[in-house]
């Protein structure tokens, strides 16, 4: 399916936001933690405007919120938002993207002009394909795309042109909301979800066509602190227990052929550590720790605790210290409360001709935590590839199809409604 009478102007607006350097910083204590993610959002709600989406704004923290007022004359039809956040992440260098529009993609490798060495092929990525004769973009080979989410950002602008343009389409209210600094996970923390005034949300951040998350990771971080004691070197013996080497014991007898990333898939979950600094007296490390099942979190903080005490019980003065924080939860959790949220999207692909593919999503979305806090709210897809990194790619075809499920997916709230 096609949308009748349109000219899509998604595969251009995805164009126009990539180069707007958006990258978040895991660093920064502000919010947004980059000033320059407002630079998105200011552009953004000047589209809507020109829309005619009177009521679009940015607020003090950089979230845009916009109304697509209803037009049926139907009452209690339930508030839809479409979500997706305006960050990219610091992975990979986000400044200076230069997007590249490779028309009618022959299946041959394509080799980034700005680094030879940085090549997508459909040996590396199956997925490509099924796009031999679409439209490709990618970056220039020194910088990531920044598909995720721009692609996201693009889609839902210009299902809301197509909606604003075309009213003999009807839908109840529809709100837009578009975020900052999902990438290092705060992209929820100042929403107002009393302002924004949905019902049930999708967020656009997913990558194959026709994939529809419906779970998450749950996820926990974890800090653990080792103090050692401190000594001059000169004088240490029997006296000095270096934090920097606790810290490397303790990295190095973590499993290695289970609960890790590289050891891991599917359902099954890990602990990982992300970050570690110190000095000899005092060492630190981040972890990460994911499991598809919530209750799964507190056993694997228990056993990590179990190694940081076999290492730093041998040594006399030495101890530590753990903190763990909720990051996210599994979505599904609430999403299994509303199936209708899930089902009504279901549809919505099967009319734009898409086979659903529920897959479980290792990571987590905005929509996990806005799940939790009111708005059940699934992930649907956006054609994104090879994300957080130079080789990113996106088909101006998959985009074109998520514009036209937002499209169904806003009729079908609308019918379903007595």
């Amino acid at each position: 399916m096609m949308l009748k009478d349109y000219q899509y102007s998604v595969g251009q607006r995805f164009m126009n936001y990539v180069v707007i350097d958006t990258q978040s910083d895991h660093a920064s204590k502000d919010f947004p933690s980059t000033a320059k993610q407002k630079n998105l959002a200011n552009l953004l709600v000047n589209e809507l405007h020109k829309m005619g989406i009177v009521d679009a704004n940015m607020d003090e923290y950089g979230y845009v919120y916009a109304t697509i007022p209803a037009n049926t004359p139907k009452k209690n039809v339930p508030v839809i938002c479409f979500c997706a956040h305006m960050d990219t992440s610091s992975d990979c260098s986000g400044t200076n993207v230069k997007p590249i529009l490779h028309k009618n993609f022959n299946g041959n490798a394509i080799v980034l002009p700005d680094d030879p060495s940085q090549v997508i092929s459909t040996d590396k990525y199956p997925y490509l394909k099924s796009h031999i004769g679409n439209d490709i973009i990618t970056a220039s080979g020194n910088t990531l795309l920044g598909a995720d989410d721009k692609a996201g950002v693009a889609i839902i602008m210009d299902a809301a042109q197509y909606l604003m343009q075309h009213p003999e389409v009807k839908h109840g209210t529809i709100k837009i909301l578009f975020t900052p600094d999902e990438e290092v996970g705060r992209g929820t923390e100042h929403v107002n979800l009393q302002y924004l005034g949905a019902d049930y949300g999708y967020t656009l951040d997913g990558g194959e066509a026709g994939h529809l998350e419906v779970e998450t990771f749950s996820a926990d971080s974890l800090t653990l602190t080792i103090f050692g004691v401190s000594a001059h070197p000169g004088y240490a013996k029997n006296k000095l227990v270096n934090a920097l080497k606790l810290a490397g014991e303790l990295l190095a007898i973590l499993p290695k052929g289970e609960w890790s990333p590289e050891t891991t898939e599917k359902k099954q979950g890990f602990v990982h550590p992300v970050r570690m600094e110190g000095v000899a007296e005092k060492a630190t490390i981040e972890f990460i720790i994911r499991d598809f099942e919530t209750a799964n979190l507190a056993k694997y903080e228990e056993r990590l605790k179990h190694f940081a005490e076999s290492v730093v019980g041998c040594y006399n003065g030495a101890y530590f210290e753990m903190e763990v924080k909720e990051q996210y939860r599994n979505m599904y959790e609430v999403l299994q409360h509303h199936p209708q949220v899930i089902s009504f999207a279901e549809e919505a692909y099967q009319r734009v001709g898409l086979v659903v593919k529920k897959e479980p999503i290792r990571g987590g979305t905005d929509g996990s935590r806005l799940s939790f806090m009111g708005l059940p709210c699934p992930n649907i897809f956006t054609g994104m590839q090879g994300i957080h990194s130079k080789k990113e790619w996106v088909s101006v075809k998959d985009m074109e199809l998520a514009v036209e499920t937002l499209v169904e997916l806003s009729k079908i709230w609308e019918e379903k409604q007595q």
